[in-house]
Parts: C-alpha cells; sequence; structure tokens
C-alpha cells in the first residue's frame, strides 16, 4: 500500500512539473464548440478524466468482492449458531 502510495505521488508530482513547464495557450475543440484554455488546464483536465475513468472501471470489481465478503459473513455466523441438536459424541 505504501509503494502505492509514492507511485501516485511521484506520478502527480511528474504531471504538476510537466504541466507547469508548458504553459502555453491552444484553442480546444469539441463537437462544434470551441474554447481558448491553457494547455496545463487541458493537462490537468485530461489526467483527471483519465483517474475518473479508472476509478470508474474499478467498481464493478469492487461490488462483486463486497456481495462475496457479505456472503461470506454470512455463512460464518451461519456456521457459529448453535444448531438444535447436541453435537455426536465419538467414542
Amino acid at each position: 500500500m505504501r509503494a502505492v502510495l509514492i507511485l501516485i505521488v511521484v506520478l502527480l508530482v511528474l504531471v504538476a512539473t510537466f504541466a507547469v513547464q508548458n504553459p502555453g495557450i491552444l484553442t480546444v475543440q469539441f463537437l462544434h464548440l470551441s474554447a481558448s484554455t491553457s494547455l496545463l488546464v487541458v493537462i490537468v483536465v485530461a489526467f483527471g478524466i483519465g483517474v475518473l475513468v479508472g476509478f470508474l472501471g474499478g467498481i464493478p470489481g469492487l461490488l462483486r468482492r463486497g456481495r462475496r465478503v457479505r456472503e461470506l459473513e454470512e455463512e460464518v455466523a451461519s456456521l457459529r449458531k448453535p444448531s438444535g441438536s447436541p453435537p455426536p459424541v465419538n467414542p
């Protein structure tokens, strides 16, 4: 977990450094819309969208794991409940 955090911080520093060193103005076009903005804004927005898409792609796996954990917790709880009959005695 610590290595992942360090990797994220390094990646953010690299993106920030790249964005600050490229302060040019450019025209961005999407469909029929266009706007002039800083390259810094374009880089940060594109990076943010990439992070969001990556996070959204991981949500189904998180939901499946959460559902499986609940199922296993219920199974453990049912196994821990004492049954109505006494346990068998081995001679």
